[in-house]
Parts: C-alpha cells; sequence; structure tokens
C-alpha cells in the first residue's frame, strides 16, 4: 500500500513539472532589435523623451517638442500654481496624482507656520478646477502645536492670482501657435 502511495505521488509530480515544462515551451520572447533598441541606459532616456515618453529640462522649458506627450508644461493652471508657489519649500509635487504640496513655511513668527495643498480637480481654468488647503500650525512651549485648517483670505487671493496667472499662460500660448 505504501509502495502504491509513492508510486502515485511520483506520477503526480511528473504530470505537474511536465506540464509546467511544456507551457514553458510555448513561450516565445520577442525579438528586440539592438539596432533600433539603445542598450546605453543614457541612450534609452533620450530617446524615450523624443519619443514623448518622458520629460527633459530643455522640454519643460520651452524647448523643442517631439512626440504627442507634452506633460506638465503644456497645463497652464499647473505651471501658473507652481510659479505662483516659488517662493514656498515643496515637499510633493505630482503632476500625474494633481497634488502641490509645501512645506511648513512661517516667515517671521517662529511659533507659527503655514502649509498649503493645491489639488487639482480638471485641467480647465475656473475656480472650482483647483481645491486649496491652507493648515496653519501653532507651537506653544515645549513643541505643543496644534494644526488647524484654515479658510482665509489666503485660499482667495491665492486662488484668485493661480487663475490669474493661468490664464494668461493660456493666451500667450494661444499668441505663440
Amino acid at each position: 500500500m505504501l509502495t502504491c502511495i509513492k508510486k502515485l505521488r511520483f506520477f503526480l509530480y511528473f504530470l505537474l513539472i511536465s506540464g509546467l515544462l511544456s507551457h514553458c515551451a510555448a513561450f516565445k520572447p520577442s525579438k528586440v532589435d539592438t539596432r533600433k533598441t539603445p542598450i546605453n541606459a543614457q541612450e534609452a532616456a533620450r530617446k524615450n523623451v523624443e519619443e514623448g515618453k518622458g520629460i527633459s529640462v530643455k522640454g519643460l522649458l520651452g524647448g523643442s517638442r517631439s512626440g504627442s506627450f507634452e506633460f506638465s508644461s503644456s497645463n497652464s493652471l499647473w505651471r501658473a500654481s507652481l510659479e505662483i508657489l516659488d517662493f514656498l519649500p515643496l515637499t510633493t509635487v505630482d503632476y500625474s496624482g494633481g497634488v502641490i504640496i509645501t512645506d511648513w513655511y512661517s516667515e517671521n513668527n517662529q511659533n507659527e507656520s503655514l502649509k498649503i495643498t493645491l489639488r487639482f480637480l480638471s485641467n480647465e481654468i475656473t475656480a472650482n478646477s483647483v481645491k486649496i488647503i491652507v493648515h496653519k500650525k501653532e507651537c506653544k512651549i515645549n513643541n505643543n502645536c496644534s494644526v488647524v485648517i484654515v479658510n482665509s483670505k489666503i485660499n482667495e487671493q491665492l486662488l484668485s492670482s493661480i487663475l490669474k496667472k493661468a490664464s494668461l499662460l493660456e493666451s500667450e500660448k494661444k499668441t505663440i501657435k
């Protein structure tokens, strides 16, 4: 009885392994032409940028763009937001996620600082396209800090500045074309 179970187990293992190996034979790796695909990482990165699969500093500064993907430099609302917030240290800038988050910023009072979060809801230049959240941190003795969301004129002024700048950038883009 014990030898019969061993033979059955051996047979099952044999079927399993042969089945796995037969599927490996069906896999045919795609052929890569190394004359068209660069092996060097720098050449591959340059080729991706040329095909519009990435970004370059030249492309962000308004240089020639090839390919159909123009990245965030074509979004006037995004560019305007970065230009308006350029004096603040930024902790998160994620174009694909549509988020810009600044670091805590304090001008004169070290016990009080602000943090600004911008969430992009659409690419249109409207007041509903950007959600602005301002956090205020007040610290007392021994780093006893409290953080609250502030709804003040800062939100309105920031939104107004971003929309004005985005409109200017959009009109400049149209006159260039």
